[in-house]
């Protein structure tokens, strides 16, 4: 699981073989079953987790039941809480698992050890943080102003292997839209083909 962390930093930064031990000795390794829970509603979220393997989500549930998909996290994504390891605070998500996987956990403790002592972490945290603020930005504005079929053509050219992955009743979920909607859209768009 490590590697995949180091493989997954070292895209942005070079990692010497001290700093790596550094990081091996502040992240908590941690296997989920499919459909286990990482944190529920209300619990204290005290870590930001890296996906080793396999495949996450986070979602609200309404005062009607419903479920409100935030996010999936794939093989090399980080998924948390609001500002993840930056806060310990009661969580407003459910993150759980969608297959079974491995996750590397990372507390706010551990995140200070590295921006203190992993050159590359604290940049590279940095510019997690603005791409992940730039993309819910853009989420929010297309989920108020696309169609129903923008929205899923959208989704599909920028994750495809996502969509692939999901059920249908997520993937409806996570855009907004019904299951009933989300299929008559895709029979049209085989239809196209």
């Amino acid at each position: 699981m490590l590697e995949t962390l180091f493989a997954y930093f070292e895209k942005g930064f070079s990692l010497s073989d001290a700093e790596k031990e550094v990081i091996g000795a502040v992240v908590l390794k941690k296997k989920l079953k499919k459909t286990e829970f990482l944190q529920r509603e209300g619990d204290i979220a005290r870590y930001g987790a890296f996906v080793a393997k396999g495949f996450l989500r986070s979602y609200v549930i309404d005062n009607k039941g419903k479920e409100h998909i935030v996010i999936f996290a794939p093989e090399t994504w980080w998924i948390s809480n609001k500002g993840g390891a930056a806060e310990v605070s009661p969580s407003t998500f459910f993150i759980d698992a969608i297959e079974d996987s491995e996750l590397l956990l990372l507390d706010k403790a551990g995140h200070m050890v590295l921006i203190e002592n992993v050159a590359g972490y604290a940049a590279s945290f940095q510019l997690g943080i603005q791409k992940h603020s730039a993309a819910k930005d853009q989420r929010i504005v297309h989920s108020l102003t696309a169609t129903a079929e923008e929205k899923y053509n959208n989704f599909i050219a920028a994750y495809p292997s996502i969509a692939q992955r999901v059920p249908q009743h997520m993937l409806a979920s996570y855009l907004g839209l019904t299951p009933e909607t989300l299929s008559r859209i895709r029979r049209k768009a085989m239809e196209k083909k």
